[in-house]
């Protein structure tokens, strides 16, 4: 899940990436309206974060902007403007939620996981054989056994799954679920996959991730990751 931060006040933009983050979702930030809206076009995002107190646009025009293309993520407008009437201007305007500062970090995070399984088209909980990955509780199963898995590697895993049979290359899973363009030098997707591995595949006798060689790596049945090679 990839969500970007409209914020120009560097402290708060850097503490919402942090905690964002930790939680397992990929975060990039805007510091002003004329960027979040060349991003927005740039990038398909999940989520977006918005504050109304921008430096050059201000941030209902963003939101306008945003919502005139065919395809627009949920927008949580994030803002010190806690009138009423600020409320309203924003929900009318296309906002999907308002949340006023100063705000607990554990009240936004609440509300992003909201908006996102609201705007996910995709189950709840998704299933791989016995590999079961239930998307709000945050929780992994196989074959009736609880698996804990760190924030990055829940992400990784359940982006596999939502792709199950298709192979992702290392460059679609480095964008998707970390801040960063892939470099072509980095192995952190393969330490992560090892991680992985050792966590569901490891005690089991039969593999569901899969290298794709050239490619990357597949998560699928065994007989159907055998039928399609």
């Amino acid at each position: 899940m990839r969500i970007l931060v409209v914020e120009d006040e560097k402290r708060i933009a850097d503490f919402l990436s942090r905690g964002l983050e930790s939680a397992g979702y990929a975060v990039d930030v805007a510091g002003d309206g004329r960027r979040a809206v060349d991003m927005v076009h740039a990038t398909e995002y999940d989520l977006i974060i918005l504050d109304l107190g921008l430096p050059d646009i201000d941030g209902l025009a963003v939101l306008q902007k945003i919502r005139n293309r065919k395809s627009s993520p949920p927008v949580l407008i994030l803002s010190a403007r806690d009138q009423v009437d600020d409320r309203v201007k924003g929900l009318e305007g296309g906002a999907d939620d308002y949340l006023v500062k100063p705000f607990a970090f554990v009240e936004l995070l609440a509300r992003v996981r909201v908006l996102l399984r609201r705007g996910q088209p995709t189950p709840e909980k998704l299933q791989v054989g016995e590999l079961s990955l239930d998307c709000i509780r945050r929780k992994v199963t196989r074959a009736g056994e609880n698996i804990e898995l760190a924030p990055k590697e829940f992400s990784i895993l359940e982006y596999l799954m939502r792709n199950r049979g298709r192979p992702l290359s290392r460059t679609m899973i480095v964008e998707h679920v970390w801040d960063m363009d892939y470099d072509g030098l980095t192995n952190i997707v393969d330490v992560y996959i090892r991680h992985l591995r050792s966590k569901i595949d490891d005690k089991w006798p039969v593999k569901m991730i899969q290298t794709v060689r050239g490619i990357g790596y597949m998560l699928d049945e065994p007989e159907r990751a055998e039928k399609s090679s």
